[in-house]
C-alpha cells in the first residue's frame, strides 16, 4: 500500500525539534518560522510538555467519555482563567474542522435555523459544513455544496445586514485573522458591527480562532482587540503543541442536552495533559506578551523592506504581501537559508513561528529575506 498523493512535498525529512529549530535526517538545522502551520505554540520538544505527556502515559492514556475525567475540568478551568472567558463552557474534540462542525451544529440547534454566513477568503476546514463555509470552490465536493451557506465580502456591514434581516441565518462564522486567506485582519469596527447585528437578529456569532488564537496575535484571542463577546469560539492548532486537540468555547446562554454533541477521542487523558502543559508554559514564560513584543518589533523591521508591498498581521501571525510570485523566495529561504515559512496563494509569505521566537531570530530572518529578495 502507498500513501494517497494529496500533498506536494519538499524533499526534507525533519527528525528532531527543539524550541524554534528543527533538524533533518542529513543533520541540517532549520529556523522554523511556520510552526507546523501555527501548531507549535510553545516550541518543539519543550521539557515540561514532554514530562506532562510521559507522566500521564505512565498512568493511563485513554478511556472513553462515558466516565469522569477530572483533567477535562482542570483544563477547562485553566483555559477560562487564562483567556478571560471563565463563564463559557468547553466541548473538546480533535481538530479545527471538527470544532467548526460542532459550532455550526450547536448554532443550528440553538436557533432552529439552517443557513450560515461566512466571508470571502475565509477558511474553516475540510469537513462537511466547514468546507462549505470556506471560500475555495476547488475543495468543496458536490456532497458538501448542499449546505445553505452564503459567502459575503469582508468588512461590508450593509450586505451582512441585508442577509440577516431574512431571519433564517443560524450562524455567522468569521476568523479572528484570516490565515490561509493571506493574514487579513478584519476591521475592528466591522467585527463589532457583526456582533451587534447577530445579537439584533438572533444569529449565533462563531469566532474561528483556530489559527489566530492561543496567544498568537499578542492577546489570547485576536477578537480581544475589540469589544466583541462571541457566542461561540473555536480553537485548535496551538492548543496542544502538536497533539490533535480542538475545542468549542460556548457562551452561558446555550443549553446543553445529552447526545447533542459527541466524540470518541476528544478530551482524552493525553490530550488534556498536552493542553494543560501548553497553558502552563504560556503562563510561566509570558509567551503572549512575547508574541506581542517580538511581533511588533519584527513587523517594524519588515516594513522597512521596500520589496514588500504590505506587512499585515498581529503578534506572531504575519503576512508579507508581494507584487510578484513569491515561490522562488520561499524556496531560497528554505534550501539556501534553512528557514521554514508558509505561503498564502502565490504572493503572500506567512510567518507563524512558535511563540518563543526571539528578536535575534527575527533579525536573522530579516537579513536572510533581504539577501534572497535581492537575488530573486
Amino acid at each position: 500500500m502507498k500513501l494517497f498523493d494529496v500533498y506536494p512535498l519538499f524533499n526534507i525529512t525533519p527528525v528532531k525539534g527543539e524550541g524554534c529549530y528543527v533538524w533533518d535526517d542529513a543533520g541540517n538545522k532549520y529556523l522554523d518560522l511556520y510552526g507546523g502551520h501555527a501548531v507549535i505554540s510553545i516550541g518543539h520538544s519543550h521539557p515540561h510538555y514532554i514530562h506532562r505527556l510521559t507522566e500521564q502515559l505512565n498512568r493511563i492514556g485513554f478511556y472513553s467519555n462515558s466516565v469522569q475525567n477530572p483533567m477535562q475540568e482542570e483544563f477547562a478551568a485553566k483555559l477560562g482563567q487564562m483567556s478571560g472567558m471563565d463563564d463559557y463552557s468547553l466541548f473538546l474534540c480533535n481538530s479545527g474542522a471538527e470544532a467548526n462542525e460542532n459550532a455550526l451544529k450547536l448554532a443550528s440547534f440553538h436557533t432552529g435555523r439552517s443557513r450560515v454566513i461566512s466571508f470571502q477568503k475565509g477558511f474553516h476546514g475540510r469537513t462537511s459544513a466547514a468546507v462549505a463555509a470556506t471560500d475555495n470552490p476547488n475543495i468543496v465536493a458536490p456532497v458538501n455544496a448542499g449546505h445553505q451557506v452564503t459567502i459575503l465580502p469582508l468588512n461590508d456591514l450593509t450586505r451582512l445586514a441585508d442577509e440577516l434581516k431574512k431571519e433564517d441565518v443560524a450562524a455567522v462564522i468569521i476568523e479572528g485573522i484570516q490565515g490561509i486567506g493571506g493574514i487579513i485582519v478584519p476591521d475592528g469596527a466591522f467585527l463589532e458591527g457583526v456582533a451587534d447585528l447577530c445579537k439584533k437578529y438572533g444569529t449565533v456569532l462563531v469566532l474561528d480562532e483556530i489559527q489566530s488564537g492561543y496567544g498568537r496575535s499578542g492577546k489570547f484571542f485576536a477578537f480581544q482587540y475589540t469589544n466583541v463577546k462571541p457566542d461561540v469560539v473555536t480553537v485548535a492548532k496551538g492548543i496542544a503543541n502538536g497533539f490533535p486537540v480542538g475545542g468549542v468555547l460556548i457562551a452561558p446562554h446555550f443549553q446543553a442536552k445529552h447526545g447533542m454533541l459527541g466524540t470518541t477521542f476528544g478530551g482524552n487523558y493525553l490530550a488534556c495533559a498536552a493542553s494543560l502543559a501548553v497553558l502552563e508554559v504560556m503562563e510561566k514564560e509570558n509567551l503572549i506578551a512575547n508574541a506581542y513584543e517580538v511581533g511588533n518589533y519584527w513587523m517594524d523591521l519588515l516594513r522597512q523592506d521596500q520589496s514588500i508591498k504590505e506587512v499585515r498581521g498581529l503578534g506572531l501571525m504575519i503576512g508579507l504581501s508581494y507584487e510578484k510570485n513569491i515561490q522562488d523566495i520561499r524556496k531560497q529561504l528554505l534550501f539556501k537559508k534553512c528557514i521554514f515559512t508558509g505561503v498564502s496563494g502565490t504572493n503572500v509569505i506567512r510567518l507563524l513561528p512558535p511563540l518563543t521566537l526571539t528578536k535575534q531570530m527575527a533579525d536573522e530572518f530579516v537579513v536572510a529575506l533581504r539577501e534572497v529578495s535581492e537575488s530573486s
